[in-house]
């Protein structure tokens, strides 16, 4: 078993209120499990406007696919323009 982990540093700059964060955040992970079938959330900075974490898992059993099926989760975020990613962090564990 081969499980992908990607951490993101997300920022939202023209955002002004936890509110506004939030509606970008939910549309963000909205988009992704949509369109990928992948488990995504945000799992830090939840406290401020315009910053954010999120993390992503996924299982496989290969580890080339794995790799680069979280590369493209990481492509489309940056292409939908509506966040920056500051940092971005994939570790792939073998069980």
């Amino acid at each position: 078993m081969i499980v992908g982990i990607c951490h993101l540093d997300v920022i939202i700059p023209e955002n002004h209120s936890l509110k506004g964060k939030r509606q970008v955040i939910k549309r963000v992970i909205d988009r992704v499990k949509n369109r990928f079938n992948i488990s995504i959330a945000e799992v830090g900075d939840n406290e401020l406007w315009q910053r954010s974490q999120l993390g992503m898992s996924l299982v496989g059993n290969d580890r080339k696919f794995i790799n680069s099926y979280l590369d493209r989760v990481v492509n489309f975020i940056e292409a939908m323009n509506i966040v920056h990613i500051a940092h971005s962090e994939l570790e792939i564990l073998n069980f």
